[in-house]
């Protein structure tokens, strides 16, 4: 009798394993059967705004089963290595304004495979400290502003729209000063704590909207308009990595979400893999509901 339990109690204990794993495994069995290619490359930008999104992604492709890759590059190589099927997904092409660019010289071998989230704003940004008001207000008053508009790496969007502006509202005495976003914000933080004027490109969604007052400068002729961000492929993606398209067809997040890990990158230091796990726990319906459990 004795035996008769101990055989039962290993039966049920090997059913208990099997059916904690059964999700996890089943996940490699289906991408093992279609035969499709385990791994999954994103580009990667240095923006904030790009990596919590992507590190989120990362771990529910991998929960998926999938191998995830990060190629970190500047923005126009992304949208090449897409087209050229070196890179899979993109988390954050502005579209259809700011990157229209980009998207022209690839649109034939691209594809957006969904919305992350929508109408957010993007333009020149100074302390709220600052009287100007309006691009306009700039014209003549470039001393003030040391001759600069201080913005992120060449061959983003908005330096391409930044270079329209100055043309259109003629504010050639400003120098368009392309650096990192992080060498942006550091400038930013440094006339903020003298009080000084500062003109810097900013867009939502980002920290520095948590961490000082700032304000848009309004562009009365209409170059930095409300975009939409979107998570870009290139065209066959759903027949090269049926599932993992299938998962991020229902990606979207909110922009508050986002703002607030990149705050707690910013002022604590923690790692995005660590905030994209706390998204997942916070949202693990959302979650279940992309794998299809």
């Amino acid at each position: 009798m004795r035996k008769l339990s101990l055989l039962f109690l290993v039966t049920l204990l090997a059913v208990l394993v099997a059916c904690s794993n059964s999700n996890e495994v089943q996940n490699e069995t289906d991408l093992k059967n279609s035969q499709e290619d385990q791994t999954i490359t994103f580009g990667l930008t240095t923006w904030t705004s790009t990596e919590a999104p992507t590190n989120i992604v990362k771990l529910i492709l991998e929960e998926a089963g999938y191998n995830v890759e990060f190629i970190t590059v500047d923005q126009p190589v992304i949208f090449k290595g897409i087209a050229e099927k070196e890179i899979d997904f993109f988390m954050d092409a502005w579209l259809p304004h700011t990157e229209a660019a980009l998207w022209a010289t690839y649109e034939n071998e691209l594809q957006k495979v969904t919305t992350s989230y929508e109408q957010v704003p993007l333009g020149w940004v100074v302390p709220d400290y600052v009287e100007e008001n309006t691009i306009e207000d700039l014209i003549g008053n470039a001393a003030k502003f040391d001759n600069r508009v201080v913005t992120i790496a060449p061959g983003a969007g908005i330096v391409s729209l930044s270079q329209d502006v100055i043309a259109d509202y003629d504010l050639s005495d400003y120098q368009l000063m392309t650096s990192s976003e992080i060498a942006m914000i550091a400038e930013l933080e440094r006339s903020i704590e003298r009080e000084q004027p500062v003109i810097i490109t900013g867009w939502r969604p980002h920290s520095m909207f948590a961490q000082f007052d700032l304000k848009f400068l309004e562009d009365t002729r209409g170059h930095f308009v409300p975009d939409n961000v979107f998570v870009i492929s290139y065209k066959g993606i759903e027949d090269a990595h049926p599932t993992a398209y299938n998962i991020l067809s229902n990606w979207s997040i909110e922009v508050a979400d986002l703002e607030e890990m990149m705050l707690a990158y910013e002022e604590n230091g923690t790692p995005f893999e660590e905030l994209a796990k706390q998204w997942i726990e916070t949202n693990r319906d959302k979650v279940d509901a992309m794998l299809g459990n």
